[in-house]
């Protein structure tokens, strides 16, 4: 392979994913602390170590190309694996999900990608974005069942949000189908600098949601800061992030502090407001953050004739995108959630 010297020698799959934006060949090599390293496709690199493993761990970016922040996390982690800097003790699938939205700067090519899973790209139209989803789920699907079912399975989607936030990094807990939230998973995501979550009430389409529902991993997509360009995110305030995803990749096991509600900001989805009609609009300025709340009876969206207000005090707007193709989510709002008997 061309490209087999130059990636065990610096380790950049990310630069060979972007040069090679649809069409990279599979190739496998093992590194010299016997870890096999298997290229899967374009984007797509598996690390398996050599000796007893407990858990099968996929961390996925790029669902969306301009959310730069989780790349160049799961880049650097990458490279210091084939480098020899970063020994494993866990199979790890890594996945940069849109390569050419990576390499256009944008959140998707013809289509949210995020919007594909779980059988969605079986649409009657066609376009590389469906293509890839339907690829991405065979790769988790295959390394999920090589690893078996009696193993822990997680999947962590990293993203980052198009608008600011009150709470700067927050996570979103795909429906679990009335089996309970996990408190561990709440302590791993604190110790990732994460202690805002979202508890969805129903099935979804994102990639987090394909792997709960099809594979009972512990699956969230997880909210980084906001949209910015290559080169100029904050990566100091990514520490916690980097360290808890090494020591969740590199150790057998892995202790978090003792877990209390008092931590954490726990919210449920209200409900899910759609963009309808070509005419849709929000009352509140671009500059508007995720969880700013709302006075009941407050304006929260305009779709075209219908209109729609806060039911309750404090409603919340999270993910409010006027721009969405028609018939897919505009606007999340969420109501406070509290710690009770449907946490483990």
């Amino acid at each position: 392979m061309t490209y087999l010297a130059e990636l065990k020698q610096n380790g950049d799959f990310l630069t060979l994913t972007r040069n090679n934006e649809f069409t990279l060949e599979p190739v496998s090599f093992t590194l010299n602390n016997g870890t096999l390293v298997e290229v899967l496709d374009t984007g797509v690199i598996q690390f398996t170590p050599v000796g007893e493993t407990t858990k099968d761990i996929v961390l996925s970016s790029a669902v969306h190309g301009n959310e730069t922040a989780p790349i160049e996390i799961c880049d650097e982690l990458i490279q210091h694996i084939i480098t020899g800097k970063l020994t494993l003790a866990q199979r790890v699938l890594f996945i940069f999900g849109n390569p050419k939205s990576i390499n256009i700067g944008q959140r998707f090519v013809d289509e949210n990608l995020n919007r594909l899973f779980n059988g969605a790209h079986n649409q009657e139209t066609d376009n590389p974005e469906k293509v890839r989803a339907q690829k991405l789920e065979g790769y988790v699907r295959a390394f999920f069942e090589k690893g078996g079912s009696e193993r822990y399975r997680c999947h962590y989607d990293l993203h980052t949000a198009i608008r600011g936030s009150k709470n700067e990094k927050f996570a979103v807990y795909p429906f679990l189908h009335g089996k309970p939230w996990k408190k561990s998973q709440l302590q791993f995501l604190l110790s990732c600098g994460v202690n805002t979550v979202l508890m969805m009430r129903s099935a979804a389409t994102t990639f987090s949601y394909f792997s709960s529902y099809q594979f009972g991993a512990d699956a969230f997509t997880i909210e980084l800061g906001q949209v910015k360009p290559f080169g100029e995110n904050n990566m100091a305030s990514f520490a916690k992030t980097k360290e808890t995803l090494k020591a969740l990749i590199s150790q057998k096991n892995v202790e978090y502090k003792e877990f209390n509600a008092d931590e954490f900001e726990l919210f449920m989805v209200h409900r899910t407001i759609n963009r309808t009609q070509p005419e849709f609009s929000f009352p509140f300025s671009d500059s508007a953050v995720n969880f700013t709340g709302f006075a009941k009876g407050e304006l929260l969206a305009t779709d075209g004739d219908q209109q729609y207000f806060a039911e309750v005090d404090g409603e919340a707007i999270i993910f409010p995108n006027a721009n969405v193709a028609l018939g897919q989510r505009a606007l999340l709002t969420v109501v406070p959630l509290e710690v009770d008997e449907n946490f483990i």
